[in-house]
């Protein structure tokens, strides 16, 4: 013989006066002064309009891909991609192989390729940067490793900045 739970029962109806915790009741149900207290204040305050962030965490596998239009990369994982972005941040358990053409690089954890930081290349003391590396500013702290093909100042970034570059200067009149 099976039992009946009055969770299945159709017949007990709610009380629909009876207001729950965590439940918004329906519109027409909804006391006439919550609407203006609502519109009161906004949430949280946006931090910075339309940025875009992509956190790869631990034990995260990213692999064979490549990331644009992103603000920032937190890598906490494991990341083989290209990339051209503005930030990117590498924690002491995160490692980045590949290229990355970036403004601002903060690698506490591996990075192994071609980096370019167009404006400042942070290595923290637990940090390891190896392979082609360009740097705008560079900051490396006691304990920091870099090493490889190491090169100050970021230059032209692409092939026509490297051909405009390259031609011989114009003489003005």
């Amino acid at each position: 013989m099976a039992l009946q739970s009055p969770f299945f029962n159709s017949n007990n109806k709610r009380d629909e006066g009876a207001s729950r915790p965590g439940v918004t009741p329906y519109p027409a149900q909804a006391p006439a002064q919550a609407a203006p207290a609502a519109t009161a204040q906004p949430a949280a305050p946006v931090a910075k309009e339309a940025e875009s962030k992509l956190t790869v965490g631990p034990n995260i596998k990213l692999k064979g891909v490549e990331i644009t239009d992103c603000d920032t990369l937190v890598v906490e994982g494991s990341v083989e991609a290209t990339m051209d972005s503005r930030v990117i941040q590498i924690s002491e358990r995160g490692s980045f192989k590949g290229s990355a053409e970036i403004d601002v690089a903060e690698i506490r954890g591996l990075f192994d390729g071609n980096l370019t930081a167009r404006q400042k290349l942070v290595i923290y003391a637990t940090g390891k940067v190896t392979g082609k590396v360009r740097y705008g500013k560079i900051v490396i702290e006691e304990g920091g490793q870099l090493s490889g093909e190491v090169e100050a100042g970021t230059g032209p970034k692409s092939e026509k900045e490297k051909e405009k570059a390259r031609a011989p200067l114009q003489q003005v009149q």
